[in-house]
């Protein structure tokens, strides 16, 4: 097996629905992913609000755990993203190495937990609106945002700067961003 990029760096492990917009995303095969919610609600749209907020942390990578891996794969659900945050994008919880079948039947908390045992991060932090599955230890590094607003709330904002601090205490050694999902 592969060692998966990461190992003692900062992590953010990122879901996209009910994170960067809201969480009733569909998927339909000629039209591909849509959001079915009403105005002002569109795809990614606090994608350029977690760039904002993780920009003063250029160290920082992003794992991502989000479905849109199992349809786009890895580079191509990074594609979706605003360049900030496309350039650390280092991974998805899921990879080629496991069975899509065996993916699936694990809930968000172990997809990301089985990560973070496998991947060795210095740090990390979770965002997702999924609070299923999580075992007590990970509890601390999830932050669990609203299924409709995602990240946009202020209570939500306010922690996320606060959880930013501590996963991106500096590191001695950094090494600069390498490139997407390889």
């Amino acid at each position: 097996m592969r060692v998966p990029k990461g190992r003692g760096q900062p992590v953010l492990y990122l879901d996209f629905d009910g994170v960067l917009s809201n969480a009733n995303v569909w998927w339909h095969p000629r039209r591909g992913a849509y959001l079915r919610a009403p105005e002002p609600y569109v795809l990614f749209q606090h994608a350029a609000l977690l760039e904002e907020m993780l920009e003063p942390y250029p160290h920082v990578r992003i794992v991502l755990s989000t479905s849109w891996v199992l349809r786009y794969r890895c580079a191509g659900a990074a594609k979706r993203l605003p360049a900030g945050l496309r350039t650390r994008v280092i991974g998805a919880t899921y990879h080629s190495e496991m069975g899509e079948d065996r993916f699936l039947r694990l809930s968000r908390g172990e997809q990301v937990t089985q990560d973070v045992l496998r991947r060795d991060p210095g740090s990390w932090l979770a965002l997702d609106d999924d609070a299923t599955g999580w075992p007590a230890w990970a509890l601390p590094n999830l932050l669990l945002t609203d299924p409709n607003e995602g990240i946009s709330p202020p209570h939500l904002q306010a922690a996320l700067r606060s959880q930013l601090v501590r996963l991106a205490t500096p590191l001695s050694g950094e090494a600069p961003i390498s490139a997407i999902c390889s």
